[in-house]
């Protein structure tokens, strides 16, 4: 259907798991298998989920995925608050990622929009 690598908001998503991937770093090792991973794996999932909406067969397919991607936002937004509520990280750089999560979030909306 699209060419997933040309919309901007994967851009955007790609953008916020390298800065995901910057924060989790300093995580302390005891977290490698826990809050760690899972904010990893949230943050992947967002793109992820893009790239392959896109390239399903039909729209309804493509909005199924982008509401997937949705969730993976939601889900990393409360666990980047997680991290920064058991002293990981510190509120600023999470409010950072939280603000960049609500403007992939409003492009996701506009996107699906865009396939009614």
């Amino acid at each position: 259907m699209h060419q997933f690598k040309k919309l901007s908001v994967w851009q955007k998503a790609m953008s916020l798991t390298t800065s995901v991937y910057e924060l989790t770093e300093n995580f302390p090792a005891k977290e490698q298998f826990g809050l760690t991973t899972q904010i990893r794996r949230s943050s992947v999932s967002v793109a992820s989920n893009i790239a392959e909406g896109a390239g399903r067969n039909s729209k309804g397919e493509f909005k199924q995925f982008l509401g997937i991607a949705t969730g993976s936002l939601y889900e990393l937004e409360t666990q980047l608050l997680i991290s920064s509520q058991v002293g990981y990280t510190d509120e600023q750089r999470v409010n950072g990622l939280i603000s960049s999560i609500e403007e992939i979030h409003k492009m996701l909306i506009g996107l699906k929009a865009s396939l009614n």
